[in-house]
């Protein structure tokens, strides 16, 4: 029974680790994202920052971007981990920023999206 019990609980405290990353499903996804944010070597600035390079930078980081004082001041680094929690409540992870998106409910889907985020470097050039 603890063996069982212990899977469960990572799968709880864990999703991504539970889930294999697919960027052509994330892809798929990330339709969600594109009506304001962009990615590639043509991406600019919209409604949200461009996305390029999302993976390992600094919050607030996109120069020309206006960041709310929240997202300024939240002091965080999109690392896989942070991301997969900013996807699934933006509002709860940083209280008072401008993303207006209620977040992604399907943990599958948050490992898939960064999955596809991490296949663009911070100059646009797709990876995979």
């Amino acid at each position: 029974m603890r063996p069982i019990l212990a899977a469960l609980l990572a799968l709880v405290i864990v999703p991504s680790a539970a889930f294999a990353e697919d960027a052509a499903l994330g892809e798929k996804v990330f339709v969600k994202c594109k009506v304001c944010h962009q990615l590639g070597e043509t991406a600019k600035n919209g409604v949200g920052p461009t996305l390029n390079g999302v993976v390992g930078r600094k919050s607030a980081s996109v120069d020309g971007f206006n960041y709310s004082a929240a997202m300024k001041n939240s002091g965080l680094t999109w690392t896989e981990d942070q991301l997969s929690e900013y996807l699934k409540n933006p509002k709860l992870k940083v209280p008072g920023n401008k993303m207006a998106f209620v977040g992604l409910p399907k943990p599958e889907d948050i490992v898939n999206v960064i999955a596809y985020l991490k296949s663009f470097t911070a100059d646009g050039k797709k990876t995979q």
